[in-house]
């Protein structure tokens, strides 16, 4: 009998823990919807939901009104899909370093690998000359050596959280010192061309950005999913998870691997926008109040905070735009207090 009770207990509870889930990703996606209508319907030129709706579906029907076709499909339409791919990246991005290394701080802004792209580009800017197309190849480049230098120098008979997240602090901080050497070599036109990247900025959003990112993420989600089995059992423990017969290292290598390019192809798409996947994680698992991982939300959240900044930082301020990473800025680094105060009282912060 109480063995009975326990299994319908067990079962009750999975079910519970599914339906808060269900219900946080639909209301999430209800939101980013919602969003999204705005973004765009609203500007300096209002356009009603029904020409939005027909400028949208123009291609299909072959009912063309050249200036509210321009406005949404080429100005409105890809600024709002690349916030939200982007943004779902960098909450991908974000939750599986803080999962790995079972960290809240353990973001790629935070460790170096947004730094390391940022170096990159402005090496790339200032440096070599290269504008456009270069600039994003640059960053991606530089993520990803970032990342292989911070997993070879924390490499020690295997990987430990805190050496991981030391190192990276480390290399963000080197990294910020190479960027302010090369600005002391460069022409103030160099470094203002350098520094609207550095922000992070969906002001020049394309589609050819948009359907790398998207290409990229349709190979990666895959990815992820298939190695996502593996942590079950490396929750339990390094030693633990070999004894179940886990790929410990080897799945922990393929994870921080497409945790980089995640952050890597959201950076060469729309610059190192800060705090984006630092605070899609924490988010998410704070609303899931221990019912899961958080994966789906955590992309879900990334891409709602993407766009919602992006909102802020178009209509804010009359006839000015700022970038969207001023934004995300501001807001990440007063979430960043609270964490911090947070854990502070606690007496942890992982």
């Amino acid at each position: 009998m109480t063995a009975a009770i326990d299994t319908t207990g067990i079962i009750a509870s999975r079910a519970h823990s599914a339906s808060r889930r269900n219900r946080l990703a639909w209301a999430l996606a209800a939101a980013l919807a919602v969003t999204f209508a705005l973004s765009m319907y609203l500007g300096d030129f209002p356009i009603p939901v029904s020409g939005i709706i027909q400028s949208l579906f123009s291609p299909l029907t072959g009912l063309a009104n050249r200036s509210v076709d321009f406005i949404v499909l080429q100005v409105r339409l890809p600024r709002a899909l690349l916030a939200i791919a982007s943004g779902a990246a960098f909450g991908l991005s974000g939750i599986i370093f803080q999962t790995l290394l079972r960290n809240p701080l353990a973001s790629p802004d935070i460790i170096g690998i947004s730094r390391g792209a940022s170096a990159a580009a402005v090496f790339v800017i200032i440096i070599l000359g290269w504008t456009g197309l270069a600039v994003s190849l640059g960053a991606f480049a530089g993520a990803v050596l970032t990342a292989l230098a911070i997993y070879f120098l924390a490499w020690r008979n295997g990987l430990t959280p805190y050496r991981v997240v030391l190192i990276g602090i480390g290399t963000d901080a080197v990294l910020i010192a190479a960027i302010s050497y090369i600005f002391t070599r460069a022409r103030i036109n160099e470094v203002q061309q350098a520094m609207s990247w550095l922000v992070g900025s969906l002001n020049a959003a394309r589609y050819t950005d948009l359907l790398v990112l998207a290409a990229a993420m349709a190979v990666l989600i895959p990815a992820l999913i298939a190695l996502l089995r593996s942590l079950d059992p490396m929750e339990l423990g390094d030693d633990t998870a070999r004894a179940l017969g886990a790929p410990v290292e080897p799945a922990r290598l393929g994870l921080m691997l497409v945790a980089v390019a995640f952050a890597a192809f959201a950076t060469a798409a729309v610059g190192p926008v800060g705090f984006v996947a630092f605070v899609a994680g924490p988010l998410a698992r704070a609303l899931l109040k221990g019912a899961g991982r958080g994966f789906l939300h955590a992309a879900l959240i990334g891409a709602l905070v993407m766009l919602v900044s992006d909102l802020i930082a178009q209509h804010m301020l009359p006839a000015t735009q700022l970038p969207v990473g001023v934004v995300t800025g501001a807001c990440g680094a007063i979430f960043l207090l609270w964490l911090l105060i947070t854990s502070g009282r606690s007496g942890r912060v992982n």
